[in-house]
């Protein structure tokens, strides 16, 4: 048995958030929330006194780059990775070579992934080779373990295609991932269109790219209601359409990455092609429009798009480095220092955020610290204050926010009643 002991509280699938003890049985379930006798005895006592107690955050949405890519990121360091950061359990996108459209390589990832200390769930792809030309055999893949589906990385053109897409993710109840990125509004990608694309001699990539397609997606999905996911939202005009489409009635879920929170366009001018990334950083009316959205609700889910490179790929020129950055382990810090802390968003929102939203969106028994429920949790300390390092658990380290000072730290993170991570 395990005792947390008097951390505050928070969980607001139940409506939680007192100072009081948590208890953890030997089955790895939350066996008690409230005050415990101190003459019990516990295998582990953890002091969580001025520290905050939540349950283990849920990433729907990391590059772990496996199979094919593993000089980068393999699931091993990218669980690691995610248990630093609080992390209980993520989903890995499908965009690996080869990518996630057949039962045997979603098998073999699967197989591999149930080991790993944390739960790391598997999306397969829409489109047979990511090509947009024909779908995947969804029924197959979801009864085979696939979490989800998502060609991210690519667009879907195809009006016909995304609708059948969407038809089928209906009938199967499960979440479909939409990166939104029309090429042919594009300049060049990982840089906003505006002051700095234009300082540095770069056609940049503009809004529109992103909302136009994220308009026509929301309408075509108004008739059928699939579960469509928008991932790593950067325009505020996408918000206002989220915002819009969720009053129609229009089934639609969002995602926001803690970088596009945190920083604007002019992380470019400072960091270089660190600070590339799809959709790129843009300018603050977007960041401010984004934290209002999360803050309304308009959207549903903080999602870190980590997305490991080398040192080699991330070191040439901005116009042919790839575009990414990691985010698992920066997550939380970038999140309470860019909108909790400057009052614009409540602590609980972002944790449900982190926790029960994106639960619900992919069904998952987690985001919760209900009784009997697994013992996935995270306890850190929201005043602490670091500094971003070189060194990462993750195989990578192409983050533009090394140097940055940042408030909340992670101290623990429990998957299954197991330590998994203690700073």
């Amino acid at each position: 048995m395990k005792l947390i002991k008097g951390g505050r509280v928070i969980d607001p699938a139940n409506n939680i958030d007192t100072i009081t003890d948590v208890v953890i049985n030997d089955k790895g379930k939350i066996e008690r929330i409230g005050a415990v006798d101190p003459a019990l005895n516990f295998d582990t006592v953890i002091d969580a006194e001025n520290l905050i107690v939540a349950p283990g955050f849920i990433d729907v949405h990391v590059h772990f780059r496996d199979p094919g890519l593993t000089y980068k990121e393999d699931i091993t360091t990218g669980a690691a990775a995610a248990s630093a950061g609080g992390y209980t359990t993520v989903i890995c996108m499908a965009n690996t070579k080869p990518p996630v459209d057949s039962l045997e390589t979603l098998a073999e990832l699967c197989s591999r992934e149930k080991q790993l200390p944390i739960h790391v769930l598997q999306a397969a792809n829409v489109t047979a080779g990511m090509q947009g030309k024909e779908l995947t055999d969804m029924e197959a893949l979801l009864a085979a373990g696939a979490a989800g589906f998502t060609d991210d990385g690519v667009p879907i053109a195809d009006e016909k295609l995304l609708l059948q897409a969407l038809k089928k993710c209906k009938e199967l109840d499960v979440p479909i991932s939409l990166h939104e990125e029309d090429p042919a509004l594009m300049f060049s990608a990982g840089v906003n269109k505006g002051v700095v694309s234009d300082r540095l001699g770069l056609g940049g990539a503009p809004d529109e790219a992103e909302y136009v397609l994220v308009a026509r997606d929301v309408m075509l999905n108004r008739k059928i209601g699939a579960k469509l996911d928008i991932q790593h939202i950067s325009s505020g005009v996408t918000v206002d359409i989220l915002r819009s489409a969720k009053k129609m009635g229009i089934k639609v879920f969002g995602e926001v990455t803690p970088q596009h929170l945190a920083a604007t366009e002019e992380l470019v001018l400072e960091k270089g092609s660190l600070a590339r990334v799809n959709p790129p950083l843009r300018t603050e009316k977007d960041r401010q429009a984004l934290i209002e959205g999360l803050r309304d609700g308009t959207i549903d889910m903080i999602a870190t798009d980590h997305a490991p490179h080398s040192k080699e790929e991330k070191s040439k020129p901005l116009e042919s480095a790839p575009s990414g950055m990691i985010g698992l382990e920066t997550a939380l810090g970038l999140v309470l220092t860019s909108v909790v802390r400057t009052g614009q968003v409540p602590l609980k929102r972002v944790i449900e955020a982190l926790t029960i939203n994106p639960a619900k969106l992919y069904k998952l028994p987690a985001g919760t610290l209900s009784e009997g429920a697994d013992a996935d949790l995270v306890i850190f300390d929201p005043e602490e204050k670091w500094t971003v390092g070189d060194s990462f658990r993750s195989k990578a380290s192409n983050s533009p926010f090394i140097g940055w000072e940042l408030y909340g730290k992670i101290k623990t993170t429990i998957c299954g009643g197991k330590i998994v991570f203690r700073d």
